[in-house]
């Protein structure tokens, strides 16, 4: 393993072992639960946009809090556009931007993992919680 200080990133490339890198932050926002659903969904209607209520209809146990949260942090890092319709109440759309829709494959991929292999995660914590040994080989 080559240490931090060996390790030189390409140009303009974060440094995920920098801990002042930002690559660490932004991995935090992308990662979550609700900005994989969030992409999810609207990566389904692009180029179409989506009305906020009906996403959180779609993202089922996200609050209002929370969605508004997800989704101004989406838009604040340039991954949905946001419109709203000056009605009353607002109605407010929100679709991927190109930089958004490409983040849909590597989001898809850790989604289709974590279905696949939920039940030995579900074994393995069962066994740590009883005491015992995981199966897993070295």
């Amino acid at each position: 393993m080559t240490s931090p200080a060996k390790r030189a990133p390409e140009r303009g490339r974060g440094d995920l072992f920098d801990p002042q890198c930002p690559t660490r932050r932004l991995l935090d926002r992308i990662g979550t639960k609700w900005t994989s659903m969030a992409v999810k969904v609207l990566a389904e209607a692009a180029p179409d946009e989506v009305r906020f209520a009906e996403l959180q209809r779609r993202m089922a146990g996200i609050s209002q809090k929370m969605l508004s949260s997800t989704l101004q942090g989406m838009a604040r890092d340039g991954l949905v556009g946001r419109r709203v319709e000056p009605t009353v109440p607002p109605r407010v759309y929100y679709r991927l931007t190109p930089l958004g829709l490409s983040l849909e494959e590597p989001l898809a991929m850790v989604r289709a993992w974590a279905e696949e292999h939920m039940a030995e995660i579900d074994r393995a914590n069962q066994l740590s919680r009883t005491g015992q040994e995981g199966s897993a080989s070295f």
